[in-house]
């Protein structure tokens, strides 16, 4: 049988080097991440075998050894699972098939501690590769259930690999590390010691729901002395009661099933009993994954039926905008070889998913009067995925905008509930005012907001994509509408009842031929030019008419592929500002020849889009008119 030798893939060696040269706090988890994965390929044939796909394969004894060999130094870890196929093989261990790879290879580099270090490892299936720090090679044989022939895999981990067939392969995984030698110095500790090993599987997979089972020493006549020690307890944590069970474990059950490193933010338990039983521990993750609103997300909870694995990632259990929880759900009442159609359309299944849904929002809601601190992180990390339930979830709508928050200019520091900003309104203040735009900073400059903060009126800062969808979908609040201080006009006077109507009849005449002269000469870029109620200090001002599409929402439809009609903005002006009073009387005077009056229409339109964040229809237009303007003034 020949024996071929191949290359890693570039992102594959590079991890690879830092995996062996890189210092961890704790190389512990190498073994961690090699039973968690014989555990899920035990799950996956016992799943195959229920579905008949492997029906001729022996799942009375399923488990997963551990074998020492002190002379040589080895460590194996050994399953009878679902095994790999050469092909399997190839593309699983040689590659790392994941389009953040280089992403998370940063990350890798940038870990600022080696605590942050060790929470990468477990993400993008690279648990076999933790191997190489503890070992100076790594062989892999395996034999895929229902096939004959098996694969062997070997590494140094210095760039390349070997690849063979071998006829005479058990059923299953075997993984035989080439240990190095212990060095306390950087916590390398020797990994041929029965009680160390112990140790470890006690600490990281007690929870297995395989036993895990360590051979005795072999004798100097190479038999077996004694028989194989069960090293883990195989109980479902989710089906203990709470007194029983420490939060140590709880969290070492998140971080085998999330493959996270990190405690978990939160943990939810849920028991229902009585017509349909089951059981439910959920997780809510301390960090945002980095995919977290890519199309790939690998998204759902594990779904067990009477303690029998059926599904890793079930996603009917939760809606997509709570992806990023992390659990268990073991039912009591569902068939065994349930399949994703069939739950797509089982009333038992949504019973449980609105139960779940109600439960994790009620659970962040009370974080923020239990633990400010950690519903802060919880917001920081989960808060726009979490708000695009409000467009998609009407009927947990509200109990979303109760577990909601949302950065306000009453405070720089904490954010507000809408509940605590209508309770702050002020007399007469009919609405909630709200704006939308890159960052708090962009938001809190812009001309919009200028009579807002002189007349001291809070005002909502919206700073995540999601925002320019969600807004438009609650529509109100209490009885109280959302209206955005960009769109539509606005009347702060009339919301205290202290604007008089002659005083505005008034100036309405007095800049009439003005607005209808620039709405003329600038038809093809707005639908109207008008007076303004909201500028203070700015000359101008673009806002979006009260039911338009605004320019940031456009460009998000068009992302996603749909064309929409470019809506025409409506300016703004001024009538208090001084470049406008004299623009006004200039347009009075200069009744043959305007010009200048146009190009200064012209750059007061341009300065608006600016002041926005926009850019102007003719960038170089723009900068040669001001450059003219500038070298008049010296």
């Amino acid at each position: 049988m020949s024996t071929e030798t191949f290359e890693f893939q570039v992102e594959a060696r590079q991890l690879l080097q830092l995996m062996i040269h890189s210092v961890y706090s704790n190389k512990d988890v190498f073994l961690r991440e090699l039973v968690s994965n014989a555990s899920d390929a035990l799950d996956k044939l016992r799943l195959a075998a229920l579905r008949d796909d492997l029906s001729d394969v022996d799942v009375s004894d399923l488990h997963i050894e551990l074998e020492v060999d002190k002379e040589a130094r080895t460590l194996t870890v050994r399953d009878n699972g679902i095994g790999m196929s050469y092909d399997e093989v190839t593309r699983l261990i040689g590659t790392i098939a994941n389009s953040g790879t280089a992403k998370f290879l940063q990350e890798l580099r940038e870990a600022e501690d080696a605590a942050g270090a060790d929470g990468l490892i477990g993400q993008f299936g690279v648990g076999f590769y933790s191997g190489f720090m503890v070992a100076d090679e790594v062989t892999l044989v395996t034999r895929r259930a229902g096939e004959t022939q098996g694969t062997r895999w070997t590494s140094r981990g210095e760039g390349t690999y070997t690849l063979e067939t071998v006829e005479e392969a058990p059923q299953g995984t075997s993984v035989t590390l080439h240990l190095k030698p212990a060095d306390s110095e950087n916590q390398l500790h020797d990994y041929t010691s029965t009680w160390k090993i112990r140790e470890i599987v006690k600490r990281y997979s007690d929870f297995i729901t395989w036993p895990v089972r360590l051979l005795p020493e072999r004798g100097e006549d190479g038999a077996e002395a004694g028989e194989p020690e069960t090293l883990n307890s195989m109980k479902a944590l989710w089906a203990r009661p709470r007194d029983e069970v420490s939060d140590d474990e709880y969290h070492e059950l998140y971080k085998h099933i999330a493959h996270d490193w990190r405690e978990p933010l939160e943990t939810i338990r849920l028991q229902a009993e009585g017509t349909f039983e089951y059981q439910a521990l959920l997780f809510v993750p301390s960090h945002a994954p980095h995919d977290l609103f890519t199309q790939g997300y690998q998204r759902g909870v594990q779904l067990y039926v009477k303690r029998v694995f059926i599904m890793d990632d079930c996603e009917e259990l939760l809606p997509p905008y709570l992806r990023f929880v992390k659990g268990v759900v073991d039912a009591q009442d569902l068939s065994l070889n349930v399949s994703r159609e069939i739950l797509q359309q089982d009333r038992h299944i949504r019973m449980i998913q609105r139960r779940l849904t109600k439960k994790v929002l009620a659970t962040v809601k009370d974080l923020r009067t239990s633990a400010p601190e950690r519903y802060a992180t919880f917001w920081r990390e989960f808060g726009p995925v979490l708000k695009e339930g409000l467009v998609t979830d009407s009927e947990n709508r509200d109990a979303i905008l109760a577990a909601s928050s949302f950065a306000t200019t009453h405070d720089a520091d904490e954010p507000t509930t809408l509940q605590a900003y209508v309770e702050r309104m002020k007399d007469g203040q009919k609405d909630i005012y709200y704006m939308t735009g890159e960052s708090r900073r962009a938001i809190e400059d812009s001309p919009h907001m200028e009579a807002f903060r002189a007349k001291g009126v809070e005002v909502l800062l919206l700073t995540d994509a999601v925002d320019e969808v969600w807004v438009d979908a609650v529509g109100e609040f209490e009885g109280r509408p959302l209206r955005s201080v960009a769109k539509g006009e606005i009347d702060l006077d009339g919301d205290r009842e202290e604007r008089t109507d002659a005083e505005k009849e008034q100036q309405d005449e007095e800049y009439a031929g003005l607005l209808g002269w620039m709405t003329e000469h600038l038809s093809e870029d707005v639908k109207e030019v008008r007076l303004s109620s909201r500028l203070t200090v700015s000359p101008a001002c673009v806002v979006s008419d009260a039911n338009e599409l605004t320019p940031a929402l456009e460009n998000m439809y068009r992302a996603m592929g749909q064309e929409v009609p470019h809506a025409k903005r409506i300016l703004e002006l001024n009538p208090e500002h001084q470049l406008v009073k004299s623009l006004n009387r200039a347009y009075a005077e200069q009744q043959q020849d305007r010009s200048e009056l146009t190009e200064t229409a012209d750059l007061l339109h341009a300065l608006a889009v600016l002041a926005e964040g926009g850019r102007p229809k003719e960038p170089a237009r723009f900068v040669k008119l001001v450059a003219d303007r500038l070298e008049r003034t010296l």
